[in-house]
């Protein structure tokens, strides 16, 4: 009887032994980590990485939330998985993203992809006119590109799919295109011919169309994903200084798994709760891990700053440097920041240049208290296969400018409207108030501020992608 007593006992310790240890026991596992458990200058180095890092996902969470969640927001578009038109271009009342392009009215598809992918159908469009839909995922890489560009203007079907899907091209559907993040973002751009031209943008947009895959295919719909309990964003003036930015980046992450060369970067997030499955909480940070926190996302602006001087106002990167896939940017995270913060959304260098004019002739930046000149000598328009135009935008905000004849920019399809100089090319005169009613055809408004101007050239020619062509300087008069 002892003896089986013993054992007994002893099975019974065993079994205890195996459950501190088993699997499904979770009571042992160490916490998730959190700020506080790292030592405040790590901290501060790696809240820096993250901040640079996730601030395109933070900034494209804003703006989609306004567009796609917030009925009370003056820029809500509309639902999910819905295409949502405007056959106008933007003004000044428009103030969600950064440096508009005015040029070109857009539509908007929200993509929510996690049940099942998506069905884009895109009519013939005439062979004269430009249009674009630019494919943006939660990180703003520019994935893939539908329009006369890549696939011409004969029209046609594609196919939208989220991470998680796989499966064989169906019938009639010209191109797969693949999302690393669930949810996405799909910018239509069709080409405003002039102000008579408006009726005809609205027939084209009407006939951009989406539906889910199994509609498409005339099967059942696959069981639909919860819903999302999305977070109320941060204002573009809490995202530089607050850290309830790192909760917002935690959030947005769910929807963006890890990628396969990322896995040690967001490992280091995690090591101070940033993450999907984070534990920042920037109301329970001690005194001194704030300080670290905050300290690591102005050491992240004074990096993009140094940036900005050393290189962007000298004009050695640019746009075309900022923008396209993630194998084209190659990891580099500030560069994405970049294109974040200067015009979110910028597309791929070869389907648009954005060459910006912040600083005269002499290297001073660019303020309505002075006059300037853009001249475009006789056979040196932009080079372009599609059209130009140049947009003003005052600064600090990069929006554009109320003025008294609502003119926000000038592109290529004013040039009738313009007077040519003697030699055949065309001065923009660039200034706060009016340069006489003899020039003023030729006016680009300024503010009194700083501003600036973007060079728009949509489907450049080799001479613009190669640098052979130079865009002019804004000369003080």
């Amino acid at each position: 009887m002892m003896r089986r007593i013993a054992a007994v006992i002893t099975a019974l310790v065993l079994l205890a032994g195996c459950s501190t240890g088993g699997p499904e026991d979770t009571t042992s596992a160490p916490p998730p980590p959190t700020a506080d458990a790292v030592a405040s200058d790590q901290a501060r180095a790696i809240a820096k990485e993250a901040y640079i890092y996730g601030f395109p996902l933070v900034d494209n969470y804003r703006v989609m939330y306004s567009y796609f969640v917030n009925k009370d927001d003056q820029d809500y578009k509309g639902g999910w998985n819905e295409i949502h038109s405007a056959a106008r271009v933007f003004t000044p009342e428009d103030r969600t993203v950064q440096t508009p392009n005015s040029d070109t009215p857009y539509s908007a598809l929200g993509a929510d992809l996690r049940t099942e992918p998506l069905v884009l159908t895109v009519p013939p469009v005439e062979q004269n006119r430009y249009y674009s839909l630019q494919f943006v995922d939660l990180y703003t890489y520019n994935v893939a590109y539908v329009g006369s560009r890549t696939t011409g203007n004969g029209g046609g079907k594609y196919l939208l799919a989220g991470p998680n899907w796989s499966g064989p091209k169906p019938a009639g559907i010209k191109e797969v295109i693949k999302s690393d993040t669930e949810l996405a973002l799909v910018l239509y751009r069709t080409q405003l011919l002039g102000p008579s031209d408006i009726d005809q943008v609205k027939k084209i947009q009407a006939g951009y169309q989406v539906e889910p895959l199994s509609v498409y295919l005339k099967q059942p719909a696959p069981a639909p994903a919860p819903p999302i309990d999305f977070v109320p964003p941060l204002t573009p003036e809490q995202e530089r200084t607050s850290p309830q930015f790192f909760e917002i980046l935690s959030f947005a992450l769910r929807f963006a798994a890890v990628r396969p060369d990322e896995k040690e970067i967001r490992d280091r997030f995690a090591s101070i709760g940033i993450g999907p499955d984070g534990t920042f909480e920037a109301d329970k940070l001690s005194p001194e891990m704030r300080a670290a926190i905050e300290g690591g996302m102005a050491d992240a602006w004074a990096e993009l700053d140094q940036l900005r001087k050393d290189k962007i106002d000298t004009g050695e990167v640019g746009s075309a440097q900022f923008f396209g896939t993630a194998a084209d940017l190659k990891g580099n995270y500030l560069y994405r920041m970049a294109g974040a913060v200067f015009g979110i959304y910028g597309n791929t260098a070869a389907e648009a240049l954005y060459p910006g004019l912040s600083n005269d002739s002499t290297g001073a930046p660019l303020t309505g208290a002075n006059n300037y000149i853009v001249k475009f000598p006789s056979g040196q328009l932009p080079p372009v296969n599609a059209f130009w135009s140049l947009t003003m935008y005052e600064m600090p905000a990069s929006l554009l400018v109320a003025n008294p004849i609502s003119r926000y920019l000038i592109n290529s399809a004013m040039l009738s409207s313009l007077v040519p100089d003697p030699d055949g090319g065309y001065t923009i005169y660039v200034q706060n108030a009016s340069p006489g009613i003899e020039k003023e055809s030729n006016w680009l408004p300024a503010p009194k501020g700083p501003f600036q101007m973007v060079l728009r050239l949509y489907w450049p020619k080799p001479d613009a992608l190669n640098g052979t062509w130079k865009p002019p300087q804004a000369v003080k008069a």
